[in-house]
């Protein structure tokens, strides 16, 4: 069987990892390495602790942060000794003692269900140095021993090695689909027209421009997000400092050897832009010194600037798209891609090969959100 996979973010590299392993596949990746979500997305894994409503979306992300120790127990059985995945701790923030004990008795109710959460622990305002040293908020925190972080281009770049070890092409260019004179969609590359028995788009937000001019609408819209990065004069283990999510956008990562990420924006109105906006990173920077003085000695490294993709209900979609079996697509992510994405990944990989996965995956059902036009 060939398959293609046009995109190579979080989704796309976790699908070709795990198709490569597929003797009967024959896999050829295609990416242009612009704009990916994956270097716009901080790298937080706990959703247990979101107060998002939509069962769906939770029941999505719940089971992409389960995946991971999964995830990296592959990746250490193929020789990867630098994981990109760690479980750190996450501390969420809240303004009020009245919205943390709230925010503690979600938590506690999903824990009953979810043993990867870990312990909960209610820390005031002035105990939060004791996990992240020169912390200077006036806000409390729960600390969830389950939270994680993820370096997602490291992952991505570990997966691509991997499913080229195993034989895949990976190709760095842009292509699109196109129908040939039987009306079988095919994919228009720098050679010329090239047919695949299955086809993954996993493009993110330039999903639209690829299905749609198939004859398709599609319900998706870019998000940009800006990312900085600094890097701390310490002495402290920064590696091991749980992942610090504030009340607002703004979240701080810790990595090791002082490397701290800071961010992201959300921005809807500037499609498919990835300049830097000097402004806005000024003002997460700020932010982030608030409460954590110590980043005002930091060195500046750099920005990561990257788009997303969101759909109207702010629900992820992957699967077949309408009346074109062959044809698999997974869009709208949101600021959660990280930790749903290597999920889908994986059941795209499934799927695409014709086999049936264990989650139900009727409710992400492309046909929500993608409309065959007359």
């Amino acid at each position: 069987m060939k398959i293609a996979i046009i995109g190579a973010g979080i989704v796309g590299a976790t699908a070709a990892y795990q198709l490569s392993k597929n003797k009967e596949v024959e896999l050829v990746v295609y990416d242009d390495g612009v704009g990916q979500a994956t270097k716009a997305a901080a790298g937080i894994i706990c959703p247990w602790l979101s107060q998002r409503r939509n069962k769906e979306w939770y029941r999505l992300t719940a089971r992409g942060a389960s995946y991971y120790p999964e995830l990296m127990a592959e990746l250490q059985e193929d020789g990867v000794t630098q994981l990109p995945y760690e479980q750190v701790g996450a501390l969420v923030f809240k303004k009020s003692p009245e919205l943390l004990e709230k925010l503690e008795k979600i938590a506690t109710e999903r824990r009953k269900e979810e043993e990867r959460i870990g312990t909960l622990t209610k820390i005031e305002a002035e105990n939060i140095s004791t996990y992240v040293p020169g912390w200077d908020g006036t806000h409390g925190a729960i600390h969830c021993s389950g939270g994680g972080r993820v370096d997602g281009k490291l992952l991505v770049e570990q997966q691509l090695f991997l499913a080229k070890q195993n034989g895949a092409s990976v190709q760095q260019e842009k292509v699109s689909l196109t129908r040939d004179e039987e009306g079988k969609v095919v994919v228009q590359t720098n050679r010329g027209l090239e047919q695949f028995d299955k086809i993954i788009v996993a493009s993110g937000a330039w999903v639209k421009e690829l299905i749609e001019p198939l004859g398709y609408y599609v319900d998706v819209r870019p998000q940009k997000g800006q990312l900085i990065e600094l890097e701390l004069e310490t002495t402290e283990e920064t590696g091991k400092w749980p992942v610090c999510m504030l009340h607002g956008e703004i979240d701080i990562l810790p990595f090791a050897d002082g490397k701290i990420i800071v961010g992201a924006t959300h921005e809807n109105d500037q499609g498919f832009d990835l300049r830097d906006s000097q402004e806005l990173q000024q003002k997460m920077y700020e932010e982030a010194c608030e409460v954590f003085p110590p980043l005002k000695q930091a060195k500046w490294v750099g920005s990561r600037i990257g788009t997303r993709a969101y759909t109207s209900d702010f629900l992820p979609f992957f699967g077949s798209i309408p009346e074109e079996n062959s044809i698999f697509v997974a869009s709208g992510l949101g600021s959660s891609g990280l930790t749903s994405g290597v999920w889908i990944g994986a059941l795209l990989a499934q799927l695409s090969v014709g086999d049936t996965p264990l989650f139900n995956v009727d409710s992400y059902t492309p046909e929500n959100y993608i409309q065959k036009l007359i």
